[in-house]
């Protein structure tokens, strides 16, 4: 099922409801278990936005070969859910889009492995989508930012004096990147003008790291039965994100606290923090930094050739910033 925020939009919608059957017939994997929990991943889907932003920007084009533009959307999300079976490994998690882990049912061996096989998939679609061997070069250098940047996220993991600086720059590579990716790349591959793909690569940027900011937001505040994963989650691993960090700067007593690499916090202590980052400003700041991101990007979507596609987009945006999920 497409996410809802994708309804008012028939023709996005058209191509990421076609976009599912086209990601199952091109991920195959010889292992019939872990195929089949991979298909199931993919079939559940999430928002699916980085495809979505894809098609968005390619509207700007003038060539919209649905071949090319499928495989280049393909690409997108078969990045981003490789990424998220890794992630699901180094966090523990239990569950995705309220499937069980592949970690938790077949090892992390197995699940390290099939986030490798997807990343294989994606280069096969990118391979397909490309006009030349530039396209493939700037999916690779995006690849390795990603990468990049969740290496720079353990080397912060459960160090209270991370700075907003440093929360930036792994946020910059891990998420945002791969936004800049999506946007730019159907700019690209639609052969839009050159202006339009540089505001496209610019505008995911500033999303990618709102988008951040507000899961981080929700991993703080959101309600399980939405966001469908524990709150907490990054925190009780390590992962001292910006609400964390803006409270740390009001009150660096807050340190004492925090879980330390072997412990294993109750969830009353996990709440207890949780109370003192809301009380302390943490999630607020957090929110004015993601709206003053967001804010940008909405300034450069108004740069972008007037008509139903920069509507779309504005709208699509606006909606982002104010989601519980």
């Amino acid at each position: 099922m497409i996410q809802n925020i994708w309804r008012s939009n028939t023709q996005i919608h058209d191509q990421l409801t076609a976009l599912k059957p086209y990601l199952l017939a091109n991920v195959q994997i010889d292992n019939a278990a872990i195929n089949d929990r991979v298909h199931t991943l993919l079939a559940a889907g999430g928002k699916f936005l980085r495809p979505g932003f894809f098609y968005l920007f390619s509207q700007f084009g003038a060539d919209q070969d649905p071949v090319r533009l499928q495989a280049g959307a393909a690409a997108m999300e078969l990045l981003h859910v490789a990424t998220l079976i890794h992630d699901d490994v180094i966090d523990e998690a239990p569950k995705r889009r309220q499937i069980t882990t592949i970690h938790q049912d077949y090892g992390q061996r197995n699940a390290i492995y099939a986030g490798d096989l997807l990343f294989t998939c994606y280069f096969d679609q990118v391979v397909l989508s490309a006009r030349t061997p530039a396209d493939v070069k700037r999916n690779t250098a995006a690849m390795r930012a990603v990468l990049q940047g969740e290496l720079d996220q353990m080397a912060h993991n459960f160090q209270p004096t991370t700075t907003l600086n440093d929360y930036l720059q792994v946020v910059a590579g891990k998420t945002a990147r791969l936004f800049s990716l999506s946007c730019q790349q159907g700019a690209h591959l639609a052969v839009a003008p050159a202006a339009v793909e540089t505001l496209a690569q610019q505008i995911g940027q500033q999303l990618g790291l709102a988008y951040q900011m507000l899961d981080d937001i929700l991993d703080y505040t959101g309600d399980e039965a939405l966001t469908h994963k524990p709150v907490l989650a990054d925190l009780k691993v390590g992962v001292y994100s910006l609400p964390l960090i803006y409270a740390l700067q009001r009150d660096p007593s807050l340190a004492q606290q925090l879980p330390m690499p072997g412990s294993h916090p109750t969830n009353q202590d996990l709440l207890a923090i949780r109370d003192q980052v809301i009380a302390l400003g943490g999630v607020t700041q957090t929110q004015q930094l993601a709206t003053t991101y967001t804010q940008q990007a909405l300034s450069l979507i108004n740069r972008l050739p007037a008509g139903s596609s920069q509507q779309a987009l504005r709208h699509l945006v606006t909606q982002l910033l104010v989601r519980n999920h």
